[in-house]
């Protein structure tokens, strides 16, 4: 499909008319707000979830107005890529760094082995490469933000998507409850917990929530692994650009996306700057804002596109690889805390 074919195939590709992009900007500042409010109730459920849960509502109970579908489609595009690229001033390189190696390399086999093994269920389960490798990275890396930067590399649509976000809710949840219950049983200390919470639970809210119960210090060790696995989403996401594109060549004359989306290179330079100290720590606190605000108005965009009836129909071979994938990275990590992280 050439540039010019595929802007009329997919609306959200053209430029919409300026009379449908207020409607359109309304219903998502609309639904973020609604996502917002969703977790205040719900803290355990973030406000990516439920703000693609309220598009898919919205949707489906023909909430919205017509005219602004496309409109929605193309600013849910310039959203996600918004909020991906400020995703980068919340990793700090010193504070991985302080890890240490053994950490950092039971995170980085963990985040490769969940993502090999999903992809390959996946497939097994016939749920399409799309699909599974969305979802592997939804589970290794970082939850809904991961699947949305990795929409465009693996050929996914809006219902692809909310399919793994929502298997991540539910796997996640799971997770944050078992986790916390777990950790007498299996003779865990503070560190070691917080290394497999954080090597192994989805979201960054359900790390915390699963982290929790065991104090401050736990938490923000949990935290500090997380995002060494958020860090890890750049390098994923042009892996599997350039092993795509080496898999399936496009013919002479056609369009091809970047080898690395702009939006991936903008999230490492945001991790950059972060690194080099110049931006103060009120400054991110209103980043970290914003870039929730975007992917949560970007993600209520997706939602609005799904047809529920359709999701629902393909969703039982999902759950399974979701399910067993989840167990899958909780196995893995757990070995890798065991034979390498200190009881203390």
């Amino acid at each position: 499909m050439t540039a010019s074919n595929k802007a009329v195939a997919d609306p959200s590709a053209r430029r919409p008319r300026p009379h449908t992009v207020v409607p359109a900007a309304v219903a998502a500042a609309a639904g973020l707000g609604g996502a917002a409010l969703g977790h205040r109730l719900v803290p355990e459920v973030g406000v990516l979830t439920w703000a693609v849960g309220l598009g898919v509502l919205a949707a489906n109970l023909n909430l919205l107005p017509g005219a602004s579908t496309a409109a929605l489609g193309f600013l849910t595009k310039k959203l996600l890529r918004v909020g991906v690229m400020l995703l980068g001033f919340s990793v700090s390189f010193g504070a991985i760094a302080a890890l240490g190696a053994p950490v950092i390399a039971i995170v980085a086999t963990t985040l490769v082995g969940t993502m090999v093994f999903t992809n390959w269920l996946g497939k097994r389960m016939r749920l399409g490469g799309p699909r599974s490798l969305l979802l592997g990275t939804g589970i290794a890396i970082c939850g809904a933000s991961a699947i949305a930067a990795m929409e465009e590399t693996a050929g996914g649509n809006e219902e692809d998507v909310t399919a793994a976000i929502a298997m991540i809710t539910l796997c996640g949840t799971a997770a944050l409850v078992a986790y916390p219950l777990l950790r007498g049983p299996l003779g865990l200390s503070g560190p070691q917990f917080g290394v497999w919470t954080g090597a192994g639970v989805h979201e960054v809210g359900q790390v915390v929530a699963a982290a929790s119960p065991a104090g401050a210090a736990v938490v923000a060790t949990a935290i500090v692994v997380k995002l060494t696995r958020v860090l890890l989403l750049a390098p994923v996401v042009a892996t599997v650009s350039v092993m795509r594109r080496l898999a399936s060549p496009v013919a002479a004359g056609t369009a091809r996306p970047p080898l690395v989306p702009l939006f991936v290179l903008g999230f490492l330079g945001c991790a950059a700057l972060r690194g080099t100290g110049a931006i103060p720590a009120s400054a991110l606190g209103w980043i970290g804002n914003v870039q929730v605000a975007a992917l949560g108005a970007a993600l209520f965009g997706m939602g609005a596109s799904v047809h529920l009836a359709s999701l629902v129909k393909k969703s039982g071979s999902l759950m399974v690889v979701a399910a067993v994938s989840t167990l899958f990275i909780t196995g893995i990590a757990l070995g890798g805390v065991l034979l390498f992280v200190a009881h203390s």
